[in-house]
């Protein structure tokens, strides 16, 4: 029997059994659903791509998987090339595992040891409210969300602040010595409830962490490849450490990055072999995974998928911001995400089905139904995404 992910097994409703896809839609038995959540936000290129498919094909004719022990190969050279070209400043070096969750281990782990191996230990790590980093140990305690870890309490050395500038100066006022980093979700925290905050934040942060010395590190799992408005949010922000996943390879195998910058990269880089960095994921740099990856970025560039996100935005805003409904909190858009947050959780109960027999599948969660869409949905698409949203509330 398959354990199913966030679910009381013993309460869960039956999952919709899917039987095809293609482009943006999902196909059961007897239903055809438009994905307004993109799979966990990760299908940004639709579903049976046919050159992502191709370009795996192609891979898997060659040779599926080698480990990176000791053995190399030309897809993982040829994607550490392109992202070390794709990304902004001296975002140079790629460490990949199987998963967005251990690319943010690994980053937390870079960050403690790059201090013991300059000799100046420091345990803590800054993080904000709300923020969700993944399901693994590490990342569940910088994460600060009890509907995902409540099994869990223990938060060794993480202090979480508010999206708040006073709060972020105090927190290095206090802390400055023995922060390691800073982590955040830029610009846009998912799981946590789709909050957006402002970009001065981040700003102010970049100039704390370079006054006292602190690595920032951007969890960009799910807000990379143009999902926030921007290709990246550290094309506006630099951070010492990038982790990306998700969209990464158009969400077509699992896979992440975390990337490093010179700086970092350069206190592991040493003749003691006590400063390496002791991590080796089996299918890290998997060949198929960066296959995937190569097309879905080349495609990416070639079909200008950021003029695309920017009319996604536009349609959003113009179909949902004004949207009022007592049941409603904030109705919030950014780039290619659209949150309606309700004050009571019991108001979504029930939109799943109701959208389902609309051709629509959406998975709300607490007291947010949102959408995040395949980035070649067409505006028709997605405005019946939303008409299915506002028929919610006008029942």
């Amino acid at each position: 029997m398959i354990w199913y992910p966030y679910q009381q097994m013993k309460k869960m409703d039956p999952p919709y059994k899917i039987v095809d896809a293609q482009g943006v839609y999902l196909h059961t038995e007897d239903q055809t659903l438009i994905d307004s959540v993109s799979s966990w936000w990760c299908m940004i290129h639709g579903y049976k791509h046919p050159e992502l498919t191709a370009a795996i094909q192609a891979q898997a004719g060659k040779f599926c998987h080698v480990m990176l022990g000791g053995l190399t190969h030309q897809p993982v050279e040829d994607l550490s090339n392109k992202l070390a070209e794709f990304l902004p400043g001296d975002l140079d070096y790629c460490f990949f595992s199987d998963s967005g969750s251990v690319g943010v281990e690994v980053a937390l782990k870079m960050a403690v040891q790059y201090y013991v191996n300059l000799g100046t230990p420091r345990p803590m790590v800054l993080a904000l409210e709300h923020a969700y980093h993944g399901d693994t140990f590490r990342a569940m305690e910088v994460g600060d969300d009890e509907d995902y870890h409540l099994a869990f309490p223990n938060k060794r050395d993480v202090v979480h602040i508010p999206t708040e500038i006073s709060a972020l100066e105090e927190a290095f006022a206090q802390y400055h010595d023995q922060l390691n980093c800073v982590l955040v979700e830029p610009l846009l925290q998912g799981a946590g409830g789709m909050r957006m905050y402002d970009i001065s934040f981040l700003k102010r942060a970049r100039e704390l962490c370079d006054e006292y010395g602190v690595l920032l590190i951007f969890d960009e799992v799910a807000t990379g490849f143009g999902r926030t408005g921007n290709r990246f949010v550290a094309d506006l922000v630099l951070p010492d450490i990038l982790v990306l996943g998700k969209a990464l390879t158009g969400g077509y195998i699992g896979h992440a990055a975390t990337v490093a910058n010179h700086k970092v990269y350069d206190a592991f880089y040493s003749d003691d072999p006590n400063h390496a960095l002791m991590h080796g994921p089996t299918f890290m740099g998997n060949a198929l995974a960066c296959a995937a990856a190569l097309k879905g970025i080349e495609i990416f560039e070639r079909e200008d998928y950021m003029a695309k996100i920017q009319k996604i935005e536009a349609i959003s805003k113009r179909e949902m911001l004004g949207f009022a409904d007592p049941r409603i909190k904030e109705v919030r858009v950014m780039g290619g995400c659209t949150c309606v947050e309700v004050y009571d959780p019991k108001d979504l109960a029930g939109f799943q089905e109701f959208a389902y027999q609309r051709g629509v599948f959406s998975r709300p969660f607490l007291s947010y139904m949102y959408s995040m869409v395949p980035y070649i949905i067409q505006e028709d698409e997605l405005v019946k995404i939303f008409d299915t949203m506002k028929a919610w509330f006008r029942r």
